[in-house]
């Protein structure tokens, strides 16, 4: 998915400056956390020039996003399951683990955080989907076993929102036991 910041016009860019900003930007978040991370920080860290920063990305936001944007497609994408139940409990589990122990779990969590009093990543978070596209593609692959699942955008919220609300709100995964009671709710509730 390619962001605004990753489109424009100019130079292009140098892959081995991008890996280390995407690096830095991740180093400082664990390092500093979110709110003290700056531009000259991260352009710092990963040696570059900050001019090299605002031709690519406008904010630090830009940059943790595009940094996340990567590691979740790699770390969210479950392997087909022909029972309906394991494929949905192998992606929630995969969720939790992601959310609570992933580095780009961290950015998430960060961004989300952000886009709570900020517009502009609140546009950036919403506009990346960075975790629905990942839950609704199990959900499509589920969805011959769940005929009464709703719309795509309101099954996936209902899939994934329980496991993000607990994390975001109790810093803690639900057990293997709550994931597996989840998927089974939601299963029937669906079959209908």
């Amino acid at each position: 998915m390619a962001t605004e910041a990753t489109t424009r016009m100019g130079r292009p860019r140098s892959e081995r400056a991008r890996r280390a900003v995407l690096h830095a930007v991740d180093d400082l978040l664990v390092d500093v956390g979110y709110a003290a991370m700056t531009m000259k920080g991260i352009a710092e860290r990963a040696g570059v020039g900050r001019q090299t920063l605002y031709r690519w990305w406008t904010t630090k936001a830009e940059i943790l996003l595009e940094a996340v944007l990567e590691d979740v497609e790699e770390e969210l994408t479950t392997p087909a399951h022909p029972d309906a139940a394991e494929d949905l409990l192998t992606y929630a589990r995969a969720l939790s683990g992601f959310l609570t122990a992933s580095p780009a779990g961290l950015a998430y969590r960060a961004l989300v955080g952000e886009a709570q009093h900020d517009p502009e990543v609140r546009t950036l978070v919403h506009a990346a989907d960075l975790l629905g596209a990942s839950a609704r593609t199990v959900l499509d692959r589920v969805r011959p076993d769940a005929p009464g699942m709703p719309s795509p955008d309101l099954s996936a919220a209902q899939f994934i929102g329980p496991v993000v609300y607990r994390v975001l709100t109790a810093r803690a995964a639900f057990s293997d036991d709550e994931l597996r009671c989840h998927v089974r709710t939601l299963l029937a509730s669906w079959a209908v």
